[in-house]
């Protein structure tokens, strides 16, 4: 009866531990800039608007872009999750919006997102 406690406390031990590894905003920004810096900046708006800031801010309200309709319309705010399927599939979160971008794994995903997090101080 003992080990089958010792089991079953040692199972529930590793059901309860997160598995997930931290994302590496340090890569992230070596990604962002590899992948996204031909059209995006933090602080400039070039084909794209500029991303200092943008983690927690609503799409399509950054000062002085031209953002598409879809984009100015929606009701997004750039977060974790919003984030990650915008660079899975930007078309499909915003029908109409203009970026034809996509990042294809979940790890460099994370890594992104970490690093615009970081960079908007959150």
């Amino acid at each position: 009866m003992r080990a089958g406690q010792s089991l079953l406390a040692m199972v529930l031990l590793l059901a309860a531990t997160d598995h997930t590894v931290a994302a590496d905003a340090a890569h992230g920004q070596e990604l962002y800039e590899s992948r996204c810096g031909g059209c995006h900046s933090l602080d400039a708006n070039r084909v794209g608007p500029a991303h200092r800031g943008v983690y927690g801010r609503k799409a399509g309200s950054s000062a002085n872009f031209g953002y598409s309709t879809a984009v100015k319309n929606s009701t997004v705010v750039w977060e974790e999750k919003t984030l990650d399927a915008w660079l899975t599939n930007p078309q499909s979160l915003i029908p109409g919006q203009r970026m034809n971008f996509r990042v294809a794994t979940a790890e460099d995903r994370a890594d992104i997102i970490a690093y615009l997090r970081k960079e908007s101080g959150k």
